[in-house]
């Protein structure tokens, strides 16, 4: 028996009946059915962004963002004042940058915005860029770094942080520029005949001892010239002296800093410069990724189930790698005029290995101490023995 069309069941939902068809062969007629697709559900899913690159500048910068699948759906550049109120009209996502110029004050800009930044080092995003290198390719490239599971990140500096290493990097500018200036006025006088012994403090003794003989036949003019030399070297001493007491006030302020100045071979610079570096150090799961993220161990070419070692890495910041290896130079010639003491670790590699292998060997071993005291909030124990699990 046939069934009205008036009795057929209820439409579901979303679906819609149009006009009826011609009749079928048996004689019943029948609706034609079309499905409702809500478009703009369909459009805020595929414009929802969850991760962008941004590839930094100083005037301007490329993003490039896609949704969750994937899929890109903005590449767009800004100019420097349009940044923050870009970003501002986002939902929070996921943000990838190289950690470079200015990358640590945009990081901070866009947490107070609500977003998650993540700080990637150049030579980790190089291998995703496509092709030939422009700002969209890096934008690009940084996108797909940021969400990959395995990527190792750079730690967010705050502003205190980033004051106390611009003070350990003018201070390091002026050691550069002081030791430049006495090299020339070394080589000047050379040219004359007067050698002068090693060390910045000879110069400072000789210089006017030379100035006021006037047997050494030096001519009035070159008198000048080395007496103008001679004042700018001291004001650039000054200029290193007046900016290590200001290094040094923030470490006795500093508990962290304080701490790990305990360790033997680690004083106020190296101190200060590695908390300022570092800050929390338990994003680091051991001391051996820290002593890892300084360059201080071994470099790998292993192929073919063939394991072969070379010498340090290098990798990480070589200003503090330089601290603590000098720290353990000191040391070791500490250790080397203790003839009577008792044996210690530090004895025994100094009589079988060369003394550059054991420089790194401390500060690799002075690395790890660090992060066991930052991360448990400990003090240095010269006897401590980690108790059994």
């Amino acid at each position: 028996m046939e069934r009205p069309f008036s009795c057929l069941p209820n439409r579901p939902i979303g679906v819609q009946a149009n006009e009826m068809v011609a009749p079928s062969q048996n004689g019943i007629k029948v609706p034609k059915w079309n499905i409702l697709i809500n478009h703009k559900t369909k459009e805020a899913t595929k414009m929802k962004i969850t991760t962008i690159g941004v590839d930094l500048a100083k005037n301007v910068m490329q993003v490039h963002g896609v949704n969750e699948r994937g899929e890109p759906v903005l590449k767009k550049q800004l100019r420097r004042h349009k940044v923050t109120a870009f970003f501002a009209n986002l939902g929070p996502c996921r943000v990838g940058m190289e950690a470079c110029g200015s990358a640590h004050y945009w990081a901070r800009e866009l947490e107070r915005l609500g977003h998650e930044v993540k700080l990637m080092a150049p030579q980790f995003v190089k291998p995703y860029v496509k092709s030939n290198k422009h700002d969209a390719a890096d934008a690009e490239a940084i996108c797909e770094a940021v969400g990959r599971s395995n990527m190792r990140f750079v730690p967010i500096k705050d502003t205190e942080q980033q004051a106390v290493l611009a003070l350990h990097r003018a201070r390091q500018g002026f050691v550069k520029s002081r030791t430049a200036q006495a090299n020339q006025i070394r080589g000047l006088l050379g040219e004359y005949g007067i050698i002068l012994p090693q060390g910045i403090s000879h110069i400072g003794k000789r210089v006017p001892e030379l100035l006021e003989d006037a047997e050494k036949g030096l001519p009035d003019t070159f008198r000048a010239l080395l007496a103008r030399l001679a004042e700018q070297l001291k004001i650039l001493d000054q200029q290193v002296g007046e900016l290590e007491a200001e290094i040094e006030r923030w470490h006795r302020a500093n508990e962290a800093s304080l701490r790990l100045a305990q360790i033997p071979g680690i004083g106020a610079l190296t101190a200060s410069a590695l908390v300022a570096s570092i800050g929390d150090a338990r994003q680091f799961e051991n001391g051996r990724q820290l002593a890892a993220w300084l360059g201080l161990v071994p470099r790998q070419h292993s192929s073919g189930g063939k394991v072969l070692l070379l010498g340090i890495s290098k990798r990480g910041d070589g200003y503090l790698r330089t601290l603590l290896v000098h720290g353990a130079r000191a040391v070791m010639r500490v250790v080397q005029g203790q003839a009577g003491e008792t044996p210690s670790w530090l004895r025994q590699l100094i009589e079988r290995r060369p003394a550059n292998v054991v420089a790194v060997a401390l500060a690799n071993k002075n690395a790890r101490i660090v992060w066991a005291l930052l991360a448990h909030n400990r003090d240095y124990q010269e006897d401590y023995q980690a108790s059994a699990v």
